[in-house]
């Protein structure tokens, strides 16, 4: 997925290649439990309209985005999708340290709050939706409480189950998780049909 996203009352998808940005417009209503159809693909390079933004580019291209929105974004909520792994899936791009969302989190303006979400789900597979009868599960990590209540009553309304890992320091575990994903897919499942999530023991 590589458009940049924006979901205001209604969701509207907003991409640079409107292709993408209708097939993402078709995934969402599909993965939306009892509203499909009230996502709209809007224009490229706008200003996000929305209260939560969803960052969905490259990870290359992240902080240019939010730096190309600037103020626009100030006081919303950033969900960042990035996965800023290195080109041979051995490690990572980002600084000793860090993560992707705290890189994006500099770049973003103030009062902005960047949420890690979403990264550990392959696209299709999130256009699917439940699996065996169960929600997907969505791993969040962010440092501002409300941000994040905001980004998991978002997932609900997609029919996931958000999962709250801690403080967007934890991002560099969840980042981590996506690339033991790649991992499964080069060595052992040799596929994307799947997902990872936590199932509750009685």
């Amino acid at each position: 997925m590589e458009p940049d996203l924006d979901f205001p009352a209604g969701r509207l998808v907003r991409g640079r290649d409107p292709a993408k940005a209708k097939e993402l417009t078709a995934a969402l209503g599909d993965a939306t439990v009892g509203t499909a159809g009230d996502a709209t693909v809007g224009t490229a390079g706008a200003a996000p309209a929305g209260d939560i933004v969803v960052l969905a580019v490259p990870y290359a291209n992240a902080a240019a985005v939010v730096s190309e929105y600037e103020n626009a974004l100030q006081g919303k909520v950033i969900i960042d999708i990035t996965s800023p792994v290195s080109s041979d899936f051995q490690g990572f791009v980002t600084p000793d340290g860090s993560s992707g969302a705290q890189e994006i989190a500099k770049a973003a303006p103030a009062g902005a709050h960047v949420v890690k979400a979403f990264n550990t789900l392959f696209s299709h597979v999130l256009a699917v939706g439940p699996a065996e009868g169960r929600p997907l599960d969505v791993f969040i990590a962010g440092d501002d409480a409300q941000a994040k209540a905001r980004v998991s009553a978002f997932i609900e309304s997609l029919g996931l189950r958000p999962m709250d890992t801690g403080q967007l320091a934890i991002a560099r575990a969840l980042e981590s998780v996506g690339l033991l994903q790649f991992g499964l897919v080069a060595h052992s499942v040799k596929h994307t049909n799947f997902s990872l999530g936590v199932s509750i023991l009685s």
